[in-house]
């Protein structure tokens, strides 16, 4: 009897064009970068890249912030790293909430232990800065914390009059710029946030799995006034200070410990991640800041005008929409779920579905990183048109594209 073990097959899927709000198609010098051989990590040239690292993200992130790197772990081991290692039992927390994302800021904040206090905002719509205000003065919370981009929602939240408030209240800010960064700006001295975090998998144009994150002074000050040296790690004389963190691995005054000139280990570091965070931001800062932003909102613009041409109509607050995430409510009588899975069988494009109040109601389509470019556009528009018209959908033959060209020129 043959006792082998099915390997099953090489991987060799089809190269599907990753149109969703994430993750898109990774752009090919990132790939390339993380097919380098691996360093030690302490070896004096991979300790250089991350120097390196720590220097390009100050300029995605606009800050001049020393404590600036990756966490390695998806976007959401950024979240949790800034929320449990800022957050202890029985501190105050306000959560800024319009979306699946800001649920999710309250539920990690309820895990520390941490007192939550909503500011909730309709899905689509944006959270009035007073509320935040009023709640802010009212708690004098430790943290507010909100998401710049909801991809569930397709909405952004405006944080420069949020930062004012915690700056002058005496709060500290917490972001999630997961879905924006490298797309959006994200201006991090200016909207005077304490910490934010992000991941490569959106804008970035990178693999999941690295976490970038900047951290004010007065933030780290206050995540190193909880700093505990691992048993392991600790020599005479070394003692912790205040409650200990609760998360070994998101512990953040250890993880910026092992950034620091100390190299005191904590983990071993994602060389393969790094590499690929490195170059996500290699080609963000080459082609340019603006020229960046302004190449994502044409592409959403695109995308807006060729899906309201077709007879079509886009969810949520245009004035603060996303500009690389658009919301398309399904029409009557077309099948839904149908719809996106012969985007994915008849075009190899993959769309996205919904959560909680919009689930089975909108499409989200993304034009993000190396998708935010005017072949992808068309050809997302183009086989949506198509795919409708199979539905019964009566789709005005030709002009998403039309509409979206005119906004290309």
């Amino acid at each position: 009897m043959d006792r082998r073990m099915d390997t099953f097959r090489e991987l060799d899927h089809p190269a599907r064009l990753l149109m969703g709000p994430g993750p898109i198609n990774v752009h090919p010098r990132v790939l390339r970068a993380m097919s380098v051989q691996l360093l030690g990590q302490f070896d004096p040239e991979f300790t250089g890249y991350m120097n390196e690292v720590m220097a390009l993200y100050r300029g995605v992130f606009q800050t001049a912030n020393q404590w600036t790197f990756v966490v390695d772990g998806t976007s959401r081991a950024g979240i949790e790293a800034a929320l449990v290692s800022t957050l202890q039992p029985g501190d105050d927390v306000v959560v800024v909430n319009a979306g699946r994302f800001g649920l999710l800021l309250a539920e990690i904040a309820e895990r520390c232990d941490a007192r939550v206090t909503f500011v909730e905002g309709d899905w689509g719509k944006v959270v009035d800065p007073q509320a935040v205000e009023d709640a802010v003065a009212r708690v004098k919370p430790r943290l507010v914390a909100c998401v710049h981009g909801d991809t569930s929602t397709t909405i952004a939240q405006p944080i420069e009059a949020i930062g004012e408030i915690c700056q002058r209240l005496g709060a500290l800010l917490y972001v999630d710029a997961t879905a924006t960064l490298g797309g959006m700006s994200v201006p991090v001295d200016a909207w005077k946030a304490d910490i934010v975090t992000a991941g490569l998998q959106k804008c970035m144009g990178g693999p999941s799995g690295s976490a970038p994150i900047t951290i004010s002074d007065k933030a780290a000050d206050h995540i190193f006034s909880r700093r505990h040296v691992e048993k392991g790690l600790a020599t005479a004389g070394m003692t912790g200070n205040g409650r200990r963190i609760a998360s070994n691995y998101f512990d953040l005054a250890m993880i910026m410990d092992y950034w620091s000139d100390k190299r005191l280990n904590h983990h071993t570091e994602a060389a393969s991640m790094l590499f690929a965070a490195r170059e996500c931001a290699r080609i963000v800062l080459e082609e340019g800041l603006e020229t960046r932003f302004a190449r994502h909102a044409r592409a959403g613009a695109a995308m807006t005008a060729g899906i309201e041409a077709m007879g079509l109509s886009v969810y949520g607050d245009q004035t603060h929409k996303m500009t690389n995430v658009t919301g398309v409510i399904a029409p009557p009588g077309v099948d839904y779920d149908r719809v996106k899975a012969r985007m994915r069988t008849e075009f190899e494009i993959e769309i996205g579905a919904a959560f909680g109040p919009l689930a089975g109601k909108i499409w989200r389509i993304g034009t993000m990183g190396v998708n935010a470019r005017k072949h992808a556009v068309l050809q997302t528009l183009a086989a949506l048109e198509a795919v409708l018209r199979w539905e019964g959908f009566d789709a005005p033959a030709g002009a998403g594209v039309d509409a979206a060209l005119g906004v290309f020129g």
